[in-house]
């Protein structure tokens, strides 16, 4: 299996990176050879902002060395890349399988580049990068997330919302590792976190106004938001406009590890997003046994059940969100039962090796790689990746695009 990504750990902080290592952890328990091709020495060569360029040739080099039975492009990213396999696939020996995966659809990222309002009231506005993104970036992504579809034999997305907007891999979560004592400035446990890119659609101004509120009846209540992005400034200026003061800390980007760390002393995790595909910091929580409180959206309500493993809400209502929160504070003990409660279902269907199986029903058909006559696939896998998986064959109708966002590693 070749596996085609822009964005890796440790050098970007992306979901989709941490994704595509969980997927290759997944398949190689089950006895696949996986190379993951990315941007770095003996990969891709050129920026990060031209990978879809550069991925061709590298791409077509793979090919000839590594001879695979399929090939997996992420998103936008692989459009160009996708095109090429498309192309040279029957003249390969053996004729690689080309599947797309898709963590979201660019066409609605693209309509989540809006105000956010509750009632008469405006809670944020897009920031101007934002508003370029929208402007000339989305379009561009859109095409070419459109030519990955087009030319892929199987298309894949992380949760039927997602699927239901561009034509289903659900994404998972690994063993976490153990790391030392919470450290970084974090205080005393028992605060709010939010961890995530920060951009309108993550729903962050919505969070700042429910703040009053929850601390009126929690005057002890902290938030800590983890993370970098085009919209901190606002969100920063929003907070001292609500005079938050020490109740909210930005902390900046927090790599992978600062986050588990970071997760051990939550009291919950919330995602207040407007937008999403299936958000990989969800799967972290529940593998921290933190409960989580996040808007009815996208495929979110997927992944956390409302009243077992955390609270879902209407997106865009703080009023709602803040007693969301407040019913997280109110009882420790009923939260951390929903935190264990989470745990317990990212064991049952959320490790790689769950999502590995669902891959390979998806791509091969439930049989291995390799002559159409082989063997079907084991009923056993290991633990550690995604759910759902709905699949479109080649020559379904087109379908909207797709999203795109670490220290590049090829391994087999």
């Amino acid at each position: 299996m070749l596996l085609v990504a822009n964005t890796l750990p440790p050098r970007d902080v992306s979901g989709v990176g941490e994704q595509v290592l969980q997927l290759a952890a997944g398949l190689r328990q089950e006895g696949a050879e996986v190379e993951i091709l990315g941007r770095g020495p003996g990969g891709v060569a050129g920026p990060k902002v031209l990978f879809p360029l550069f991925a061709v040739p590298a791409v077509w080099r793979a090919l000839r060395r590594f001879r695979p039975h399929v090939v997996q492009v992420h998103e936008s990213d692989g459009g160009l890349a996708a095109l090429l396999v498309a192309w040279l696939a029957p003249s390969c020996n053996p004729r690689p399988r080309l599947a797309a995966l898709l963590q979201v659809s660019y066409r609605e990222e693209r309509r989540a580049v809006r105000p956010l309002r509750w009632g008469g009231q405006v809670l944020g506005l897009p920031s101007a990068v934002e508003l370029r993104f929208r402007r000339y970036k989305a379009p561009l992504q859109i095409a070419l997330g459109w030519l990955t579809v087009r030319a892929a034999d199987r298309v894949l997305a992380p949760s039927a919302a997602t699927a239901a907007e561009i034509p289903v891999v659900p994404n998972a979560m690994g063993k976490a590792r153990v790391e030392g004592p919470a450290a970084g400035g974090e205080g005393a446990a028992g605060y709010l976190l939010v961890v995530g890119r920060l951009r309108i659609r993550k729903g962050v101004d919505v969070l700042l106004a429910a703040m009053p509120e929850l601390l009126r009846r929690h005057p002890a209540a902290r938030l800590l938001i983890a993370g970098d992005g085009e919209h901190r400034t606002a969100l920063e200026r929003a907070a001292a406009a609500l005079a938050l003061g020490e109740a909210v800390s930005f902390l900046g980007r927090a790599d992978a590890a600062r986050v588990r760390r970071l997760l051990r002393g939550a009291a919950a995790l919330v995602v207040p997003s407007i937008y999403e595909g299936m958000p990989l910091v969800v799967l972290e929580a529940m593998e921290a046994s933190v409960p989580v409180v996040a808007s009815r959206v996208s495929g979110i309500p997927e992944v956390v059940e409302d009243g077992s493993t955390g609270w879902l809400v209407p997106p865009e209502e703080p009023a709602s969100l803040a007693a969301a929160l407040a019913a997280a504070l109110d009882d420790p003990a009923a939260a951390a039962r929903r935190g264990a409660a989470g745990r317990r279902l990212l064991s049952e269907r959320f490790r790689p090796v769950h999502a590995a199986r669902r891959w390979r029903v998806a791509v091969l058909g439930g049989r291995e790689a390799g002559p159409e006559s082989g063997p079907e696939i084991a009923p056993e896998i290991s633990p550690e990746i995604g759910e759902r998986m709905a699949t479109h064959e080649r020559g379904s109708p087109p379908v909207g695009a797709t999203p795109g966002e670490q220290e590049t590693r090829t391994a087999r």
